[in-house]
C-alpha cells in the first residue's frame, strides 16, 4: 500500500484537534507509505526534544502506540523514528526510554497481509530487540556508547579496570543485538528497511570505535590486573575476536548496497600471538605449567 491512507489522515487529524503538534508529527512520520519517514517530520521531532516545554513521555507514548499498529509499515516506521530520535534528539529522550521497564514488546509481531509482511515482520522483531538493548545499555552505563568521546582521551580508553570489565559485556550485548538483524542485500528492498539499515550501520561504526577503545584499554592494563580480572578480560578479548568477523560481514553488506567505501572503517586483525601471550600470562597466574 502506498500513499497516505484515510486512517493516516484521521489519526493525524485527531491529534490536531487535541492540539498535540508533536503527536501529529509522529503520525505523519509513521504513515502507511512504504518510504522512509519524511525528513521534515523527523527534524520537527528532533527539535521538539530540545524544547523544555515539550512532553517527552507523551511523544514516546505516541510512538509506542504507533508500534502497536497491525501494519508492518507503520510499526517499522515507528521504530525507525524512535531510533532516529535516540541518535539525534536531546539526550533526555534516551534517558526517558531507559527509565521505562518495557519498551517495544514485538517479539511475536506478525503482519499476515502478504509475503512482504511476513518477511518484514522478521526484521521488525529483530530491530525492536536491538532498540530495547540500546536503551538497556544506557540504563546500565548512564551514557550512550554512540554519543561518548572516542579515541585516546575517550571514555572507554580511560575507564578503570572495574568499570571496563562491567561495561564491555554491556557493549558486546548491544553489538550482538545489532548484528542479529542479519539482513542480506536482496532483502533491502524498500525505503523503510533501507532507512533502518542506514541507522544500524551508523550505530555500528560508533559501537565498533568504542569496542576497539575498550579492548586497547584492556590490553594496556592486562598484565597489571588480578587473576580473576585477567580471566574475565581474556573472555572479553576472545569474544571480541569472534565478533570482528561478524562486524566485517555487516560492513561488506553495507558496501554491496552502495554505502561509500570511505565511510566504512577498515578492520585490522590482531596477531594470534597476542592471544597466546594473554593465555600464557593467565596460566602463569593460575600456577599452570606451560
Amino acid at each position: 500500500m502506498s500513499g497516505q491512507t484515510l486512517t493516516d489522515r484521521i489519526a493525524a487529524a485527531q491529534y490536531s484537534l487535541t492540539g498535540s503538534e508533536v503527536s501529529r508529527a509522529v503520525c505523519k512520520s509513521t504513515t502507511h507509505e512504504q518510504t522512509a519517514p519524511k525528513k521534515k517530520h523527523l527534524e520537527y521531532l528532533v527539535q521538539a526534544t530540545q524544547e523544555t516545554n515539550v512532553n517527552v513521555p507523551q511523544m514516546a507514548d505516541t510512538l509506542f502506540e504507533r508500534a502497536g499498529n497491525a501494519s508492518w509499515v507503520v510499526v517499522f516506521k515507528a521504530l525507525v523514528t524512535t531510533h532516529h530520535l535516540m541518535v539525534h534528539g536531546n539526550e533526555r529522550f534516551v534517558q526517558f526510554l531507559a527509565s521505562r521497564n518495557t519498551l517495544f514488546n514485538l517479539s511475536n509481531f506478525l503482519d499476515k497481509t502478504g509475503s512482504h509482511g511476513y518477511d518484514m515482520s522478521t526484521f521488525i522483531r529483530r530491530y525492536s530487540r536491538y532498540l530495547n538493548e540500546k536503551a538497556f545499555a544506557y540504563r546500565q552505563m548512564a551514557f550512550d556508547f554512540g554519543r561518548v568521546k572516542k579515541g585516546a582521551e575517550g571514555v572507554m580508553r580511560t575507564m578503570s579496570v572495574e568499570k571496563l570489565l562491567k561495561g564491555m559485556p554491556t557493549l558486546q550485548s548491544q553489538i550482538d543485538a545489532l548484528l542479529e538483524f542479519d539482513v542480506h542485500p536482496q532483502e533491502l528492498n524498500n525505503g523503510v528497511i533501507n532507512a533502518c539499515f542506514l541507522l544500524l550501520f551508523k550505530d555500528l561504526i560508533k559501537l565498533y570505535a568504542c569496542y576497539n577503545d575498550g579492548i586497547i584499554n584492556l590490553l594496556e592494563k592486562f598484565f597489571q590486573m588480578k587473576r580473576s580480572q585477567c580471566k574475565d578480560g581474556l573472555e572479553i578479548y576472545k569474544r571480541f575476536l569472534t565478533r570482528m568477523t561478524r562486524v566485517s560481514e555487516f560492513f561488506k553488506i553495507a558496501e554491496q548496497v552502495g554505502i561509500d567505501k570511505n565511510d566504512i572503517p577498515e578492520l585490522t586483525q590482531a596477531p594470534e600471538s597476542l592471544l597466546e601471550s594473554l593465555e600464557t600470562h593467565l596460566n602463569t597466574l593460575e600456577g599452570k605449567k606451560p
